[in-house]
Order: C-alpha cells, then structure tokens, then sequence
C-alpha cells in the first residue's frame, strides 16, 4: 500500500513552531531527569549512612537490636524480662546494658513483663514509658511469682506476636529471664546458632550439682525455648492445670508430662550465680559467660559490666572526659 506523499512529509519533517516546541520539551524532560538523579544519589547515601549506624527501633519490635542489613536468616530471640511495675529504675538501667549490645545476626527483642497496674501513679509513669520506649507487656493477672505468672507470660505470647506480615513463627526463640540477671546477647547467639529450632529447652540445670538436663530443670535466672513450646503452652491443659509452685521446676514438670523438650540444651558453666557470696552455683567471671545472675545491688551490677568492659566502644569527644 502506497503512502500519500504528503503524510510522509508532515511525518518525516516537522514544521519550525512544531521542532521548537519539540527542542523545548526534550530540554524540560532532561531537567526533570537530573534533578530525579541528584535526588537518588543523595537518598541512596542517605540510607547507606543509616544502614551501618542505626539499629531498627519501631512500634512492633522496640528495644530490638537488630541492624537494618541484617537477613532473614538471622536467629530471632524474644526475651522477656520479669519484673514488678514499680521497678522504674532497673528498668530504665536494663535498657542502657542491653540497648549498648548488638548482637551480629539476630534479632533480639527485649521486653519488660508484668501484670495489671493496681496504683494511680503507675498508670501514668508505666504509660509514659510505654509511650517513650514501647517495651513494655503488661499481662492480665495479679502479680506474683509462683502462682502462674510465668503461664500467663508464655501462653499470651502467640496472640500477641504472631502476624500475617511478618516471619512465621515470628521468633525462633523466647526467654524468660529475671530482672537481677545479666545477659551478654552475643554469646548467647553464638551459643544457639547450631543448636535445633524445634523442641528446644535451654538454660543452666540446677541443682547447681546436677548435670543432667533431663532429670531436673533449668535455672529461673533465664530459661529459653523454641517457638513450637510457646505455641504448644498456650493450647495444652498440662500447663493450665499445674501452675502453682516454683515456676522455674514447674515449667519443667510441664515438658516433662508432655513429652517436650526432647532437645535440651545446659549451658554451664556459662551461666552462673555472681561470685559472691561463694556458693555450689557461683562462678568467677570469664569471657564465655552468657549470664550473670543474683545482680541484686548496683555495686554488683558495676563489677560485672566493669570485668567484661562494656565501656571499651565509647568514643572520645570534647563533651566529656571519663578517666
């Protein structure tokens, strides 16, 4: 088919008014394009610089200490310290000890758990944190210590944590922990990267004599097990039925009647009561500790953090000098 002559002209050769409006819309379309690329370069090392000097600290995971580089291969730690609505001020001191720790290749959530608010003054002082920090679980019982707290903590988390937007399970692991303990998250890491992420009882057996996971039960200064336990607690009538006793044996007593936990971990002695005074489950303190317990007084708290020079990344700056 033969294309008119005319056509092919208008196609093939603009007239003057239509190439200046061309020339002046290619000119318009390239300024656009350079300001969008000075916007990327500057974003892109915007991001670059967050990436290796911020740590995630959001709405859902707050005082949780993983780097925005970091894969979803990384271990997944939920710990929940135990602790009494007053104790303002450990609090405050936990979150400097475990906000200055970043674990490589994990993600390490760290909340403070207790029960209902029964005074005025908590329920302005807790709100206000929860409002500054967001690490905060308060669960519906009245506070105790070996009357099913520890049943309530476990078997509330599922409904809690589990969510259609992120990994499933939402944590490989969670631990209960007390408020006089201290953990060193990175060595706890390295401790579970080999170990299962199924049927998993880990922490310090005790009688401090004893050195067989299966016969007794792991120390309340911090215990931890794998997500299938938690999920398993929530569901299973062995738990609601024994609460009342000492929560750490009566934890045990329920993987024991259920048949759980057949992968049991003891790390001794990498956690141990602090030195003094000297007794079967105290230990010197060395470089492979992965929790301190019975940290009652702040002097001991200093001792500690001192030995395993928590300080030694603090950068020198004219603001300040500490000798």
């Amino acid at each position: 088919m033969m294309m008119n002559p005319n056509f092919q002209q208008v196609m093939m050769k603009p007239t003057k008014p239509e190439r200046s409006r061309f020339i002046i819309s290619s000119f318009f379309i390239l300024f656009l394009c350079a300001v969008v690329s000075i916007y990327e370069v500057r974003s892109g090392n915007l991001l670059k610089f967050g990436s290796h000097t911020f740590f995630s600290y959001n709405s859902s995971s707050s005082a949780s200490f993983l780097p925005l580089n970091s894969t979803s291969d990384d271990i997944r730690i939920f710990i929940g310290i135990l602790t009494l609505p007053d104790q303002y001020q450990r609090r405050h001191f936990l979150r400097i000890v475990y906000g200055t720790q970043s674990p490589a290749g994990a993600k390490v959530d760290v909340k403070f758990v207790f029960c209902n608010l029964t005074k005025e003054d908590q329920k302005v002082l807790v709100a206000l944190e929860i409002m500054r920090y967001d690490d905060i679980i308060i669960l519906n019982c009245t506070e105790n210590m070996n009357q099913g707290k520890t049943y309530t903590y476990f078997s509330s988390l599922p409904e809690m944590l589990n969510s259609t937007e992120g990994p499933s399970p939402p944590y490989h692991y969670v631990m209960k922990a007390d408020d006089d303990t201290y953990l060193r998250l990175d060595n706890l890491v390295k401790s579970l990267r080999p170990l299962p992420r199924e049927d998993l009882y880990y922490g310090c057996v005790v009688p401090c004599r004893s050195m067989n996971p299966f016969v007794h039960f792991m120390s309340g200064m911090g215990y931890l097990v794998s997500w299938d336990i938690v999920e398993w607690i929530r569901v299973s009538e062995i738990p609601k039925n024994h609460m009342v006793g000492p929560e750490d044996r009566v934890f045990a007593d329920w993987l024991r009647e259920g048949s759980r936990g057949r992968n049991r971990h003891m790390a001794k002695w990498e956690m141990y009561d602090y030195p003094e005074p000297r007794s079967v489950c105290t230990h010197e303190l060395w470089p492979n500790t992965i929790a301190v317990h019975l940290l009652k007084k702040q002097e001991k708290w200093i001792e500690t953090l001192k030995y395993f020079n928590v300080t030694q990344n603090l950068k020198p700056s004219k603001l300040y000098h500490i000798p």
